[in-house]
């Protein structure tokens, strides 16, 4: 993905942390409501350019990780006080423990069951007892939409406009097509156009509830001390555009909120301790 790799330059002009601002809210509330004891020390996997960090870090002492070296320089600029340490979500092991640990929408980036449980096991790995861990995918099976988003920003005589072209052309398929129309203008006033292809991950929440995903779940270790530790899934409708965006065939601003997310704790699978 050229976005986080040879892109990654460009990535301030391409998202900004204000528009980050409401999410990071949604996530101080939900890591606060859920599991025990005092929330200081959370990791976040898949941190990318550090959008959520450059709000959080006002609340919490973050550790970000991202498997991108490019992306951790942006974030680093952006997040100084900031643990940054390069790594994969589904195999990095840190060897300690955090309050709590939360993976925002990088976890679209997983599109099969195995890296999902593989993300899991990670976020189980390094969460305290009386931990919390969140997942927030931009959307799931039953909340998938179709859109097309435009955006980007200017700063000085660069600047940057992309256009996002969402669509699933496999239903029967457990991934979409994000592709990414990307056109940067160079200080000479030259303008580079690039095509970016994003695969990602499309399951069903309520998959969660079969024997099949229970037994997923407690493979990654939820289960196995459910008093203990939690586990928050967040699932939102889908992600709103920011106030630059605007949904295909509408020309009316929304805002980047989850007002039809919904979250539960494992203990409603207390039935798999006498498994």
């Amino acid at each position: 993905m050229k976005l986080y790799r040879e892109l990654a330059g460009w990535w301030p002009l391409f998202s900004e942390p204000l528009h980050y601002a409401s999410e990071a809210e949604f996530i101080h509330k939900v890591l606060d409501d859920f599991g025990n004891g005092p929330r200081q020390r959370v990791l976040e996997l898949g941190s990318g350019g550090g959008n959520n960090a450059f709000h959080l870090s006002a609340h919490y002492s973050l550790t970000l990780v991202d498997v991108s070296p490019q992306m951790l320089g942006v974030s680093r600029k952006l997040n100084p006080l900031c643990e940054h340490i390069e790594g994969d979500m589904r195999t990095v092991r840190l060897g300690r423990a955090f309050d709590a640990v939360f993976i925002h929408d990088a976890i679209c980036y997983l599109t099969s069951e195995q890296d999902l449980h593989a993300a899991m096991r990670t976020a189980f790995e390094h969460c305290r007892v009386g931990g919390t861990a969140l997942f927030m995918p931009d959307f799931v099976c039953e909340t998938f939409v179709a859109e097309t988003k435009h955006g980007g920003y200017d700063s000085g005589v660069r600047g940057l406009r992309y256009l996002d072209w969402t669509y699933d052309p496999d239903p029967d398929d457990t991934t979409y097509i994000v592709d990414l129309v990307i056109a940067m203008r160079e200080a000479n006033s030259e303008v580079r156009v690039v095509h970016d292809r994003h695969i990602q991950g499309l399951f069903a929440p309520s998959r969660l509830a079969t024997p099949a995903q229970r037994d997923r779940l407690r493979g990654a270790g939820y289960c196995r001390s459910l008093a203990a530790r939690s586990i928050c899934c967040q699932t939102p409708c889908l992600r709103q555009p920011s106030t630059q965006e605007k949904v295909d065939g509408s020309d009316q601003e929304t805002h980047r909120d989850r007002p039809d997310s919904f979250c539960f704790e494992l203990d409603c699978l207390n039935d798999l301790s006498s498994r």
